[in-house]
C-alpha cells in the first residue's frame, strides 16, 4: 500500500515540477513590441484585478460554509474542505497566471515566425500548466486527507473496524464525511469561478461584438473598440481560471465517488463479504488509477512540448497528446487493476458484481474511457466547421440573423441523443461488469487523462487572446490568420472538454446518488439500494429537481445579459462622445469597460451560487431524504441535456461565424450581411455554452455532494417526518 501511495505522490511531483518547467519556458520568451507589451499588461492587471477580489468574496462563503460544517458535522470534515477550496482556487490561480503571460508571446511568436507549429507549441505549452495543475493539485489534496485524516487519524480505520467516532450532535463523523469535505471545497470554488468568470467574459464579449461588429463594422478585437480588452480579460477569468476549477472539481468528483462508495459498501455489507483488506484496496484503487492517469498525461503532453517539429494539421497534434495520454492510461489501469484485486476473494468479487474477477475494474473504466473518446467525437461532429451540421448554420445565416438562431437550436438539440445514448451505455455497461462500484471507475476513466484534456482546453483561449492582441497591436493579416486558426480548432477542443465535463459529471453524480441511498438507509434486505421512484414525494422531487436546471440557467443567462447591456450602452456611449474615437484617432477609454463587467459579474453571480448551494439543504429540512433523493435524480437528468445542448449550439454558432469569416460560404465574408447574421448567432450561443453548459456539471455535482453530507441530518430531522 506504501508503494502504491509512493506512485501517487511521485506523479503529483512529477506533474506540478513539469508545470513549473513549462512555465518558467514561456514566461522567458519574448513579448514583443512595446504596443504588446501594452496590451498585454492591461489584461493581466485586469485579470488579476478581478479574480483577487472575486476571491475575496469566496472567501468569506467559503469560510462560512467550513464554520458550519466543522460545528455540525466534524472538524474533520471542515478542514477537508478548507483543502479542496484552497487547490481549486490555486489551480485557478495558476492557469490564470500563465495564460496572461502566454498569449501576447503566441501573437509574439506567430509574428516572428509565420509557422502555425511553432505557434501552437507556445500555446500548448501555456496551456498545459493548467492541465498538469489542475490534476496534481487535485490529487496533492487528496493524498493530504488520505494520510492525515484516513490514516494519521485513524478514519479508514474506523471505518474497517466499525468504530466511527460520534461527534457532538451525534452524526457518525468518518472518512465519508471527510472526502465529501474535501470535494464540496473544490465544488464551491468551481461554481463561483465558472458563474463568476463566466459572466464577467460574455457580457464584454456580447458587448464587444454587438457594438463593435454589427453596428459600427469593425474588426473583432479592435483597438477602437473600448470593450476589447474587458473582453481578452474574460478569456482568462472565464475560460482559463473557471475552466480549471471546474474540471478539478469534476476529477475529484468522480475520484471521490469511489472513495465514498467504498466506505457505503463496506459499512452496509461488512459481514457479509468485504474483508478490511479488500476496503483499503476499493479505497485506493481510484487514487492510484488517478495517479496511474497524471503519468499518462504527462508523457502525453510531451509529445507536443518536446516533438522537434509540429504539422499545421492543429487539431491531429492535440488529437494525438491526447491518444497517447488515454492509451497509456488504459495500459497502466490494467496493470494496476490485476495487480490490486488479484487477492481478492471469488465470493467478494462476486458480490461486488465483479464478473470478470480482476479485470472488472479495468473493464469498467475502459467503459469510461471509451465513451468520453466518442463524446468528444460527437461534439467535434456537432460544433467544428468541418462537418455539415455546422455549415448548415453558415449557410443559414444568408437568410439572416432568425434563421441562424433556429438552426443553432436545432442543432444543439439534436446532438443530446447520441451523447446520452453512448452515456446510457457506460453507465449499463460498467455497472454489468462491476456494480456500482464499476459505475465510478468509469467516471474515473473518462476523466483519467483530464490533464491532457485542459491543456488542450485552455490552449483555445490563449490563442483567442493572441488574436486579439495581434489585432489591437495592428500586426498584419497574416498573424491573424494563424491566430484564428489555433481558436477555432480551441472552440471545438472546448466542446468537446465540455461533453468530457458533463458526462463524467453523470457518472459521478450517479455514484454519489448511491451513496446517498446508503447513507439514509435506502437499502433492502439483501442490501440492494431502493428508491421509489413513484412514491409521491419523491416524484414531487424529481420534477421539481428537473426544473432547477432551467432557473438556474435562466439566472445566468439573465445576470450575462444585464451585464452586457451595460457594456452595449458604455460602448456606444464612447462611440458618440469621444471624437475621433472611430478614426483611430482617440483612445477608448478601456478601464470603465473593465470595471462594468467586473462589477456585474461579481454582483450578479452571488445568487445563483447560493441557490445551486441551498436548495438541497432546504427541501432535506422540510420534505425529507426521499424527497432530496427525486430532486437530485430529475436535477440530473434535466441539466444533462441542457448542458449538452447548451454547449454544442454555441459551439457550432461560434464555428459558423468564423466559417464565413474564412471564406467557407461563397458570397459572403466579414462585413457582409451573412457574416452580421452569424455574429447576432454566435452573440446569442456566448452564454450559452461558455455560462450555462459549463456550469450545469458543477451544479449536478454540489448538489449531490452536499446532499450527502447533510443527509444523515435532515433524514432524521425535518418537518415532513414531524407532521406525518
Amino acid at each position: 500500500m506504501e508503494l502504491l501511495l509512493i506512485i501517487v505522490g511521485a506523479a503529483v511531483i512529477l506533474a506540478c515540477a513539469y508545470a513549473a518547467f513549462n512555465y518558467l519556458t514561456v514566461k522567458k520568451l519574448k513579448e514583443g513590441t512595446e504596443r504588446m507589451e501594452e496590451i498585454a499588461g492591461a489584461i493581466r492587471i485586469g485579470a488579476n484585478a478581478f479574480i483577487n477580489y472575486e476571491y475575496k468574496i469566496v472567501a468569506i462563503i467559503g469560510a462560512c460554509i467550513a464554520a458550519v460544517l466543522a460545528a455540525f458535522i466534524s472538524w474533520q470534515t471542515g478542514i477537508a474542505f478548507v483543502i479542496g477550496a484552497v487547490m481549486s482556487a490555486s489551480a485557478g490561480y495558476v492557469g490564470m497566471k500563465i495564460a496572461t503571460y502566454a498569449n501576447v508571446r503566441v501573437a509574439n511568436r506567430a509574428n516572428e515566425t509565420r509557422d502555425i507549429g511553432k505557434t501552437l507549441k507556445v500555446a500548448f505549452k501555456g496551456g498545459s500548466v493548467m492541465g498538469l495543475c489542475v490534476a496534481g493539485f487535485a490529487l496533492l489534496g487528496i493524498i493530504i486527507v488520505y494520510l492525515v485524516f484516513g490514516l494519521a487519524n485513524g478514519q479508514i480505520e474506523a471505518v474497517a473496524n466499525g468504530t466511527e467516532e460520534k461527534y457532538w450532535t451525534g452524526l457518525n463523523a468518518g472518512f465519508t464525511m471527510t472526502v465529501s469535505g474535501y470535494a464540496l471545497g473544490c465544488s464551491v470554488i468551481a461554481l463561483f469561478n465558472r458563474v463568476g468568470g463566466g459572466i464577467y467574459t460574455k457580457a464584454a464579449d456580447m458587448g464587444a461584438d454587438l457594438v463593435g461588429k454589427t453596428e459600427a463594422h469593425i474588426p473583432e478585437d479592435d483597438p477602437r473598440n473600448p470593450a476589447t480588452i474587458a473582453d481578452n480579460v474574460g478569456d482568462n477569468v472565464g475560460d482559463v481560471a473557471g475552466l480549471g476549477s471546474d474540471l478539478l472539481e469534476s476529477y475529484v468528483g468522480a475520484i471521490m465517488s469511489g472513495v465514498i462508495l467504498a466506505c457505503e459498501l463496506f459499512a452496509n455489507q461488512a459481514g457479509a463479504y468485504i474483508s478490511a483488506e479488500l476496503l483499503r484496496i476499493l479505497l485506493l484503487f481510484p487514487i492510484v488509477f488517478a495517479g496511474c492517469g497524471l503519468i499518462s498525461c504527462v508523457i502525453g503532453i510531451s509529445y507536443v512540448v518536446l516533438k522537434p517539429r509540429l504539422s499545421k494539421n492543429v487539431h491531429m497534434e492535440l488529437n494525438l497528446a491526447t491518444w497517447i495520454s488515454a492509451g497509456m492510461s488504459i495500459i497502466l489501469c490494467l496493470i494496476l487493476s490485476l495487480l490490486m484485486f488479484k487477492d481478492a476473494s471469488a465470493e467478494a468479487m462476486q458480490k461486488l458484481g465483479f464478473v470478470a474477477a480482476n479485470f472488472s475494474p479495468w473493464i469498467a473504466a475502459m467503459f469510461g474511457i471509451v465513451a468520453g473518446i466518442v463524446i468528444g467525437i460527437i461534439s467535434e461532429y456537432y460544433t467544428s466547421y468541418d462537418y455539415k451540421p455546422t455549415r448548415k448554420i453558415a449557410n443559414a445565416s444568408k437568410e439572416g440573423a432568425a434563421l441562424t438562431i433556429t438552426q443553432g437550436m436545432a442543432n444543439g438539440m439534436i446532438s443530446c441523443m447520441l451523447p446520452v445514448v453512448v452515456l446510457g451505455v457506460a453507465i449499463y455497461g460498467s455497472y454489468a461488469v462491476s456494480g456500482m462500484y464499476g459505475v465510478a471507475c468509469a467516471a474515473i476513466g473518462m476523466l483519467s487523462f483530464v490533464a491532457a484534456t485542459v491543456s488542450v482546453d485552455t490552449y483555445g483561449p490563449i490563442s483567442d487572446n493572441a488574436g486579439g492582441i495581434a489585432e489591437m497591436s495592428g500586426l498584419d493579416e497574416g498573424v491573424r490568420e494563424i491566430t484564428d486558426k489555433l481558436d477555432s480548432v480551441g472552440n471545438t477542443t472546448a466542446a468537446i472538454g465540455k461533453g468530457f465535463a458533463i458526462g463524467s459529471a453523470a457518472l459521478a453524480a450517479l455514484s454519489l446518488m448511491s451513496s446517498y441511498l446508503y447513507a439514509y438507509g435506502g437499502v433492502n434486505l439483501v442490501g440492494e439500494i431502493l428508491l421509489n421512484i413513484v412514491n409521491p414525494l419523491t416524484l414531487v422531487g424529481a420534477i421539481v429537481g428537473a426544473a432547477i436546471p432551467y432557473m438556474f440557467s435562466g439566472m445566468l443567462i439573465e445576470a450575462v445579459a444585464k451585464a452586457a447591456r451595460k457594456m452595449v450602452g458604455e460602448v456606444r456611449r464612447q462611440f458618440k462622445t469621444i471624437p475621433g474615437i472611430l478614426e483611430g484617432k482617440a483612445k477608448p477609454d478601456y478601464k470603465t469597460c473593465i470595471e462594468i463587467s467586473s462589477q456585474g459579474s461579481l454582483k450578479e453571480m452571488r445568487l445563483p451560487c447560493i441557490i445551486a448551494i441551498i436548495i438541497p439543504v432546504v427541501s432535506g429540512f422540510i420534505f425529507g431524504a426521499e424527497f432530496v433523493g427525486g430532486l437530485l435524480i430529475g436535477a440530473t437528468i434535466s441539466a444533462i441535456m441542457l448542458a449538452i445542448y447548451t454547449g454544442n449550439a454555441g459551439g457550432a454558432w461560434d464555428n459558423a461565424k468564423k466559417y464565413i469569416e474564412s471564406g467557407g460560404v461563397e458570397g459572403t465574408g466579414k462585413g457582409s450581411p451573412a457574416h452580421d447574421a452569424s455574429v447576432v448567432g454566435d452573440t446569442v450561443g456566448d452564454p450559452l455554452k461558455d455560462t450555462v453548459g459549463p456550469s450545469l456539471d458543477i451544479l449536478i455535482k454540489i448538489m449531490s455532494t452536499i446532499s450527502l453530507v447533510m443527509v444523515v441530518v435532515f433524514s432524521e430531522y425535518n418537518l415532513f417526518s414531524l407532521f406525518s
